[in-house]
């Protein structure tokens, strides 16, 4: 049987909460006032489908450049590029640096 080819095929382990995160998040995640220029890391949360980056963005930490509607554009390194990802406030996060 061929395998599927879809936006989340091979995405079992990534795209999964932890008995304790299940459900819709918290209030505070989506209203968090993000500013051009922050860093942020992008961990999708698998319950909300919508403004989902790609899964093979999850985990990566770029930078702010723009809001667009109510969506936020990332800038971040793939490999040698710059890209630019497109994501809903629901799958960043503020980056912390230690």
């Amino acid at each position: 049987m061929k395998h599927s080819k879809g936006f989340r095929a091979g995405t079992r382990q990534i795209l999964r909460k932890s008995p304790r995160e299940r459900g819709l998040p918290p209030l505070s995640r989506i209203i968090y006032p993000y500013n051009v220029g922050d860093k942020v890391v992008i961990k999708i949360d698998p319950s909300i489908h919508k403004g989902m980056p790609h899964p093979r963005f999850h985990g990566k930490i770029g930078t702010i450049i723009e809001k667009r509607g109510r969506a936020y554009v990332i800038l971040i390194r793939d490999g040698g590029k710059m890209k630019k990802v497109i994501a809903r406030p629901e799958h960043i996060r503020p980056f912390k640096s230690a």
